[in-house]
This record gives C-alpha cells, structure tokens and sequence, in this order.
C-alpha cells in the first residue's frame, strides 16, 4: 500500500494529523502526527503535504540496524534503538518525531487513518500497482 497526496484538494485543516496522533500514540495532539501540513504563503488555501514515503534513507542512518524494511514498510525495533536520533536526522521529508516520554523515534507505518478521515480526499491509500495515479 501507498499513501497518495493531492496538495489541491488540502484545506489545511488537519484532521489527518489529529487522527495520526490518535491511532499511533491514542493521544489527541499534532505535535504527534507522522507527517506534517506546510501553508504555502502567501498563496491563499495552497498547502503541502510532507509524509514519509518509506523511501529507507531513516534505516541507512541507523548504526544498530533497528529499522527494517518489513512487508514495504519500513518498522522501528524500539528493544534494538538506541535512541541516536540519526534516523530523524536523515529522514528528507522532516516527519520522523521524538517521542518525548521515552525519546525513542516514530515514523509513518501506513495505517492509512489519515486517508480514512481527510474529508476533502487530500490524502488516499492505494494499491502499490496504481503508482500512476500519483499526484504528490
């Protein structure tokens, strides 16, 4: 699965985020959201949308191998990190987070809960095979 972006049709509005927070740290916040929402200004209403594209960049970073490429996903071992941060710093796109209550790294895993609730389709799962439709 992939998470496909059109910026044209984002409002900014951030439900994705506040729903990745949820889902991933059951915490409602979007200073803990996977992926993050740029306003273009001064454009009116044109945003960008920075997610991880499981590009692995984080897991070639990593000097103890805790991120591994698992089913197209790439996975952090939270028992191997050792919480460098060198992945964070790697990560192209600026969407990997530090958990504060235990300063290990998060990233995107693809549990498509931004697509499910972004009520303008911004933001749609799709199959590997429709990689055509890309917008981004």
């Amino acid at each position: 699965m992939k998470l496909i972006f059109d910026y044209k049709k984002c409002s900014g509005c951030g439900v994705c985020k506040l729903a990745c927070s949820i889902e991933n740290f059951k915490q409602v916040t979007s200073a803990k959201a996977l992926l993050r929402i740029e306003g273009l200004f001064p454009a009116p209403g044109h945003y960008q949308i920075h997610f991880c594209d499981q590009c692995g960049l984080c897991a070639e970073a990593c000097p103890v191998e805790a991120i591994q490429l698992d089913q197209g996903i790439y996975r952090i071992n939270e028992e191997e990190c050792i919480a460098c941060h060198e992945c964070v710093a790697a990560c192209p796109n600026s969407v990997m987070i530090i958990k504060k209550e235990d300063e290990m790294p998060a990233k995107c895993i693809l549990c498509g809960e931004c697509a499910r609730v972004c009520p303008r389709e911004a933001i749609t799962m799709v199959d590997e095979k429709e990689k055509d439709r890309e917008v981004n």
